[in-house]
C-alpha cells in the first residue's frame, strides 16, 4: 500500500501565480514561417488582422520578446483558480507496479473545468480594454466556448458561440453551462451565416468541424464593428497565455526534487500542450534538462502523425490568412470521435515549427485505449477525465509499462487539461460497448488535400 507520509500534491501559494507568459519563439533555432494573407500571398500585417483581433493581442501574436507582463487585472480573475496543483499519480503507478513516477498538473479546477480560461480571460480583457463589447468563437467539446462564456461575463461582454454540431448534439450539459454564463450558442453548421448555408447545402446532415465552425465565427465577428473574434488554440498568443501551466509546474517539480524525463500532452490545436510544455523546452534548450516532449494525437484525426506540413486555412471556407502547419487539409470533417476539442484539421504552427525542428515527438492512439485510461485513472486516482486528456493518459501508461519492462524509474509528467463531468455520454457509450476506434478515412483526407492551396 501506499504509506501516509508519501506526498500526493504539490501545491503554490496564490501569491506564486506567474506574472509574466513566455514566449518561446526568441529560444527556438529559427523563428516559424509567417502567416500569408489568403489573397496576396505575402506576410499577414497588423492592418490584416485588425478586424478580428485587439491590437494588444496582434502585438503578443508577433512578439519576439521572451516574456510578457500579466495585466494586473486578469491576475485577478486567475486567482478565481490558480496556482492549480501538481499531483503525484501514486495510486495509478501502484496500480500498474511501474517504478516510474508519474506526475500530472490538474487544470480542472478552473470555473470552466478545464484550462481554457488561461487564455479566455487574458482575450477578454484586452477586447475589453479596446471597446469592444461582443466576441464570436467556435467551440467543439465546449470547454472553450464555456470558458469564453465565463471571461466574457467577468466584464459585461456579451458572447456569441458556434459549436461543431456533433459536440452540440452529444454534450447537452455543456450547452447548458455556456448560456448560465450568458452566451448565446448555434450549432455549426448553422444557416445563420454564409459558411455555414454553404456547407448545409452540400451535406444537410453535416456532423460539422471546427474549422467551419471557426468560417461561423469570422464571418459573424467582421460583420459588426463592435465586434471581434477569440479564439481558443493554435495561435501564437494563445499558447503564450497557457504558459502560466509549465510555468507553475517547473517550481512544483521543484518542490517535489524531480526533473520530467517525459512531458506527454495531448494535441488538437497545441494550446494545452504548448502551455505545459514551453517552459521545459526553454530549460532543455537551455541545458538544463532534456525530457523527451510528445504530442499526443486522437488516430482519427492525426495531423501531426499523418498529415502534411505546408500551407492550409485555418477554417474550412477558407476565410483566414494561411498558416504553415501540420494538416489534414481544410475540407477535412473527422469523424465524431468524443474527444470534440481534438478534432481540428490542422496543428498550431508554432507546435507544427516544433515537431519540425526536431524538439518535439508525436503519436496518436484510438478513442477505445484512451477511454481505457480513463477509467484506470479514474478507479484509481478518483478525477473522471475529460475525453481530451485521456490521449495523454493513454501515452503516460504505456510509458510507465515501459518502464515496468525495463526497470526504468522515469519521472513523467502531463497535463490533465479538464475533468469530465459534463462527458458523460461518452463514457456511457464506452461502458455499454458502443464505443468503437473510427478509421482514418484516408479517401476524404485525399479529397480534403487537393483542395490545399499549392505554395512555392
Amino acid at each position: 500500500m501506499v504509506s501516509s507520509g508519501e506526498r500526493y500534491t504539490y501545491a503554490l501559494d496564490e501569491n506564486d501565480i506567474p506574472t509574466q507568459w513566455y514566449n518561446v519563439i526568441p529560444d527556438l533555432p529559427e523563428p516559424p514561417p509567417p502567416p500569408l494573407h489568403p489573397g496576396t500571398r505575402e506576410p499577414v500585417g497588423p492592418d490584416d488582422l485588425a478586424p478580428l483581433f485587439p491590437v494588444a493581442l496582434i502585438e503578443q501574436e508577433v512578439s519576439m520578446q521572451s516574456y510578457i507582463d500579466i495585466p494586473g487585472e486578469v491576475i485577478d480573475v486567475y486567482r478565481l483558480w490558480r496556482p492549480s496543483p501538481l499531483i503525484r499519480a501514486r495510486r495509478l503507478e501502484k496500480f500498474l507496479d511501474t517504478p516510474a513516477k508519474i506526475f500530472f498538473k490538474y487544470e480542472g479546477v478552473s470555473p470552466a473545468g478545464s484550462h481554457k480560461p488561461n487564455t479566455a480571460v487574458p482575450q477578454a480583457y484586452y477586447n475589453h480594454a479596446e471597446g469592444v463589447t461582443r466576441l464570436t468563437t467556435e467551440t467543439g467539446a465546449g470547454q472553450w466556448g464555456t470558458s469564453l462564456a465565463f471571461a466574457t461575463a467577468q466584464y459585461g461582454m456579451e458572447c456569441e458561440i458556434w459549436q461543431v454540431r456533433s459536440s452540440y448534439d452529444q454534450k447537452p450539459s455543456r450547452r447548458t453551462m455556456m448560456q448560465v454564463y450568458g452566451a448565446t450558442l448555434h450549432p455549426s453548421p448553422s444557416d445563420l451565416t454564409e459558411a455555414g448555408r454553404s456547407v448545409l447545402a452540400e451535406h444537410p446532415d453535416s456532423p460539422g468541424s471546427l474549422g467551419i465552425a471557426i468560417s461561423e465565427a469570422v464571418e459573424a465577428a467582421v460583420s459588426r464593428a463592435d465586434t471581434r473574434y477569440a479564439l481558443g488554440s493554435v495561435l501564437n498568443h494563445v499558447l503564450l497565455h497557457q504558459t502560466v501551466i509549465g510555468e507553475e509546474a517547473l517550481r512544483q517539480l521543484g518542490m517535489a526534487e524531480e526533473v520530467p524525463d517525459i512531458i506527454v500532452g495531448c494535441t488538437g490545436g497545441g494550446s494545452n500542450f504548448g502551455g505545459l510544455s514551453f517552459p521545459f523546452l526553454r530549460e532543455k534548450l537551455a541545458g538544463k534538462m532534456n525530457p523527451t516532449i510528445r504530442c499526443v494525437e486522437p488516430a482519427a484525426c492525426p495531423s501531426l502523425t499523418r498529415g502534411e506540413y505546408r500551407y492550409d486555412f485555418g477554417d474550412a471556407i477558407g476565410m483566414t490568412p494561411l498558416m504553415k502547419m501540420h494538416t489534414l487539409g481544410h475540407g477535412f470533417i473527422p469523424d465524431p470521435i468524443h474527444a470534440g476539442g481534438l478534432r481540428y484539421h490542422g496543428m498550431s504552427p508554432l507546435v507544427s515549427h516544433i515537431h519540425e525542428l526536431g524538439l518535439a515527438e508525436a503519436e496518436a492512439i484510438g478513442q477505445l485505449e484512451c477511454f481505457t485510461a480513463a477509467l484506470t485513472f479514474a478507479r484509481t486516482q478518483g478525477i473522471v477525465p475529460a475525453p481530451e486528456p485521456t490521449h495523454a493518459l493513454a501515452a503516460a501508461i504505456r510509458e510507465a509499462n515501459r518502464c515496468k519492462e525495463s526497470g526504468e524509474s522515469k519521472v513523467i509528467l502531463t497535463a490533465l487539461c479538464g475533468h469530465g463531468h459534463l462527458d458523460m455520454g461518452a463514457y456511457e457509450s464506452f461502458l455499454s460497448g458502443e464505443m468503437t476506434d473510427l478509421d482514418f478515412p484516408e479517401e476524404q483526407l485525399r479529397e480534403a488535400m487537393s483542395q490545399v492551396p499549392v505554395m512555392a
